[in-house]
C-alpha cells in the first residue's frame, strides 16, 4: 500500500500516470477513452477504467472521479489509494463485487483547472431530455449580469448589490438559483448545455458495457467544494421520489446520508444530474447510489473561484499575472493540498467503499 499523500497529485497528467500505474500494478484490464484535444500542457485526456472483478457479475460498484474537472484532485487520490489498498480489493472479491473505476470523467476540466467540460458545461446539469423544452431557470437569469460583470475583480457596486441580495434573501435561496442548472447563458455559471457532452455520450456507452448485466449497482461519485472542510457529506445520488433507493442508502451508509430533495442537504435541489443515465441505461438493476461531497473552503469563496473563472473564459485579453492568480483561486477553492485534508478524504472514502460492499453483498 502506498501512502496517503502519495496517492494525490498536482496535475491531471500526473493523476492521470498514478490510475493507470496503479491500475497496472494490480493487474487490472484497463481502456482508455481519448478525447480529440489537448490538455493544458499537450498532454494526452482520457476518461479511463479500471475493472477489477468478473465482467458478468451481477454486484457492481462504480467509482468515478473528476465530473467537475479541477474536483478531480481529490477524486483521482481516493481511487489511486483504493487501486493500491490490498484489504479493500479483497473484501470486494470475496464479496463477489466487481469494481468499475471511472477516472477523470471531465478530463478537459481536470487538466485546465475548470469545473466544467470543454463544451462549457456542468457535467451533472447535462442529463436531461434534450427533446423536450429545457428547464428554465428565471432566478438565475435575473442574477447572471450580477455574476459576471464586465471587469475583474468586481467593482463596489457590484459588491454592494451582492450584500443587498444576501442581506434580503435566504443564503440557500441564492445557492439554489445559482447552481441549480441553467441552459440559457453559455457563458454561465452550472450551464447544462443544449446537446449531449461528449463526456455524458461517453459515460452511458460505459454504463451499457459494463453494468447492461448487473443485478446490483452502487454507485459513489466523488467530488469536492461544498460543505464544511474536510467533511464528507455523503448525499443521496437519485430521484428524490424513488424512496426505495433512499431508504437503501441510509441503510447502508446510515442515517445521516442526506437528500437534496428534501431539503436537507447542502446541496441544492439540481437538474439534469448523471444518475439519470443509471436509471435509463440499466433499468434492469437495484441502484443504491450516493455523491461523496468533500467540502474545503466557505461557500462564498468558492462561488467567487467560479465566477472568476467564467469571467476569465470569455477575457482571454486578462494578463498572465491575472490569469494565474485566478487558476490558483479555482485549484484552492476545491483542493486543499495538506495531509490532514488528504488523510480525511483517504478515511471516509474508504469507509464508504467498505459500508458499498457490504450493502451489495446483503
Amino acid at each position: 500500500m502506498i501512502g496517503v499523500t502519495q496517492a494525490f497529485a498536482a496535475s491531471y497528467a500526473e493523476a492521470r500516470v498514478k490510475f493507470l500505474e496503479a491500475a497496472a500494478t494490480a493487474s487490472l484490464p484497463i481502456a482508455s477513452h481519448p478525447l480529440a484535444l489537448p490538455g493544458r500542457d499537450g498532454e494526452t485526456l482520457a476518461l479511463d477504467t479500471a475493472l477489477d472483478g468478473p465482467t458478468d457479475a451481477g454486484r457492481l460498484l462504480i467509482l468515478s472521479s473528476a465530473c467537475h474537472g479541477v474536483e478531480g484532485h481529490g477524486g483521482s487520490g481516493v481511487q489511486v489509494f483504493a487501486l493500491h489498498d490490498a484489504e479493500w480489493r479483497g473484501l470486494a472479491r470475496d464479496a463477489g463485487v466487481t469494481v468499475l473505476y471511472l477516472h477523470a470523467l471531465n478530463p478537459h476540466g481536470f487538466s485546465h483547472g475548470r469545473r466544467v467540460t470543454q463544451e462549457g458545461v456542468d457535467l451533472n446539469r447535462n442529463f436531461v431530455d434534450f427533446s423536450q423544452p429545457l428547464p428554465d431557470n428565471a432566478d438565475y437569469r435575473a442574477l447572471h449580469p450580477w455574476l459576471l460583470p464586465a471587469h475583474w475583480p468586481p467593482d463596489a457596486a457590484n459588491k454592494l448589490r451582492t450584500l443587498r441580495y444576501l442581506a434580503t434573501r435566504r443564503p440557500a435561496a441564492l445557492q439554489a438559483a445559482i447552481t441549480r442548472g441553467q441552459h440559457e447563458f453559455p457563458d454561465g455559471l452550472f450551464y447544462g448545455g443544449t446537446a449531449p457532452t461528449w463526456s455524458h455520450r461517453t459515460l452511458r456507452a460505459l454504463l451499457r458495457q459494463h453494468a447492461g448485466r448487473a443485478r446490483r449497482i452502487a454507485w459513489i461519485d466523488l467530488h469536492t467544494g461544498l460543505g464544511p472542510c474536510g467533511i464528507g457529506e455523503r448525499i443521496f445520488f437519485g430521484p428524490a421520489d424513488d424512496r426505495a433507493a433512499l431508504d437503501r442508502a441510509r441503510a447502508w451508509w446510515g442515517e445521516s446520508v442526506t437528500c437534496a430533495g428534501d431539503g436537507a442537504s447542502s446541496s441544492a435541489a439540481l437538474t439534469g444530474e448523471m444518475w439519470n443515465a443509471l436509471y435509463e441505461e440499466c433499468p434492469q438493476a437495484e441502484t443504491t447510489s450516493i455523491a461523496l461531497e468533500f467540502g474545503t473552503v466557505p461557500g462564498l469563496d468558492v462561488l467567487q473561484a467560479l465566477r472568476a473563472d467564467h469571467w476569465l473564459h470569455s477575457h482571454p485579453e486578462a494578463s498572465p499575472a491575472q490569469s494565474a492568480q485566478i487558476h490558483r483561486q479555482m485549484r484552492d477553492a476545491f483542493y486543499i493540498d495538506t495531509d490532514a485534508w488528504k488523510g480525511q478524504l483517504i478515511s471516509q472514502a474508504r469507509q464508504a467503499l467498505f459500508l458499498a460492499v457490504a450493502g451489495l453483498a446483503a
